[in-house]
């Protein structure tokens, strides 16, 4: 029996750029591809389970603080983007590119829902011909083990009647040297074709491809990429606490020992791991090592140092607040500066923020916070009770106001000289007011 479509009738297709590309989910990895996508000439159909976004998006607006809406508003007028919630139209794309949240449980261990549920909702559509990629991060072993049975259940065979490939998304919202259509792309195939297939489909996007030689491997790239991040920061984190209690600037040593122009790798400490993927995928390796009776150590303990940074602030709060205050904490008022995971960005997801709030309200405290980029606290699994605070505003009488300012992220936008000039006490966990050429003896770096 032949094939239902030849592959180098698809290449073609594809490089013609006459192939109509799904993305679902259109969240911080999808609404950016989708317009990469886009702009390299491809008409697009982005879809989403959330009704709103997607009226937003087809009003020609961004939801995302680092995409303007004048690139969205682009892609609608040249006709090549339209976001949609009806799911019958699946069959319509000739590839499915993949972009959902892959969270954990409360006990750490993998939540693939929205894959599985995304794969369910592709099956009864599933047509021919069609390119299916999963670019959501995940274990080794996802793409074939959980996705592709879930598809073949339409009764279509993978690499003979469609086909399928991982692709790690690879997004640093906020990074404006490396977007997404500058950043090479990792592709895995299961089988031959699908691999040229989805290479042929991402070369048209991205400066280039890496081919890999299987779906598995492409997966264990992208949490190989995450893991070495999250080791890296722990170091640094615990570096932090050791170098804290011998008097030395762990700042300071860091920004001496990158000077080196080899062997040395600059990472910063924090208030503890933010974002989607690095503070998530180290675990998801870990929960998939002990289906072979491995454990991984050096993974877990990092998980744990990084895991603990909040609580290490808040010791150094309640430390400075008696010290330079003498007050305790269930009796202080704290404002905390940046509520996003990271500078410059409007994303919460994972925000060692939500935690350092959880913390000090959990100790009596009085807490509010101020983001420029986040008026409002979304809803969030690990933290309903914050949803619908809103940031307070950023003036002299507001900061004199509390008794303490905690600096959670260190946005470009923030006045740091007059946040100083104006507080009583200053907890920087950035370096942002040092970084500000600020010194000042109530500026405690946590």
């Amino acid at each position: 029996m032949l094939k239902s479509v030849p592959v180098t009738n698809l290449i073609a297709h594809i490089e013609e750029r006459r192939a109509t590309i799904g993305v679902i989910g259109l969240g911080y990895v999808g609404m950016p591809l989708s317009l990469v996508a886009a702009t390299a000439g491809f008409k697009v159909i982005g879809f989403d389970i959330d009704a709103m976004r997607v009226a937003q998006i087809n009003r020609g607006e961004s939801f995302i603080n680092h995409i303007p809406a004048s690139a969205v508003l682009s892609a609608l007028s040249h006709r090549r983007l339209e976001a949609t919630a009806e799911f019958g139209r699946l069959g319509e794309p000739d590839a499915i590119l993949i972009c959902v949240p892959t969270p954990l449980t409360r006990h750490r261990e993998p939540d693939l829902t929205y894959i599985e549920e995304t794969a369910r909702a592709i099956a009864p559509r599933l047509r021919p011909g069609q390119l299916i990629v999963l670019e959501s991060t995940t274990y080794p072993g996802t793409t074939e083990e959980i996705v592709k049975p879930i598809l073949e259940k339409s009764g279509l065979k993978s690499g003979f009647d469609f086909f399928l490939a991982y692709s790690p998304e690879r997004e640093d919202p906020g990074n404006p040297e490396f977007t997404t259509a500058k950043i090479p792309k990792v592709v895995g195939g299961d089988g031959a074709e699908a691999l040229a297939l989805a290479n042929a489909l991402y070369s048209q996007m991205v400066p280039h491809t890496v081919p890999v030689s299987s779906t598995a491997t492409a997966e264990t790239v992208k949490l190989t990429e995450n893991i070495f991040r999250a080791v890296n920061i722990a170091l640094v984190n615990e570096l932090k606490i050791v170098y804290s209690a011998m008097g030395i600037d762990v700042w300071e040593v860091i920004r001496s020992a990158k000077t080196k122009p080899f062997g040395f790798m600059p990472f910063y400490p924090g208030p503890g791991l933010g974002g989607h993927c690095i503070p998530i995928d180290p675990f998801y390796l870990s929960w998939k090592a002990r289906e072979f009776g491995l454990s991984t150590r050096f993974i877990e303990l990092a998980g744990e140092i990084n895991i603990q940074m909040p609580e290490y602030v808040i010791e150094r709060l309640i430390r400075s607040l008696d010290q330079k205050l003498a007050k305790a904490l269930s009796v202080s008022s704290i404002l905390i500066v940046g509520l996003a995971y990271k500078k410059n960005v409007d994303d919460t997801r994972e925000s060692p923020s939500l935690k350092l709030f959880e913390l000090m309200e959990g100790r009596g405290a009085h807490v509010d916070y101020h983001d420029p980029l986040v008026p409002v606290i979304p809803a969030t699994r690990e933290h309903p009770e914050l949803a619908g605070r809103r940031s307070v505003p950023f003036d002299p009488p507001t900061i004199a106001s509390y008794d303490v300012v905690l600096i959670a992220t260190d946005h470009d936008a923030v006045d740091y000289r007059m946040l100083v000039a104006n507080a009583r006490l200053v907890i920087d966990t950035r370096d942002a007011c040092r970084r500000a050429g600020i010194v000042d003896p109530k500026v405690v770096r946590a």
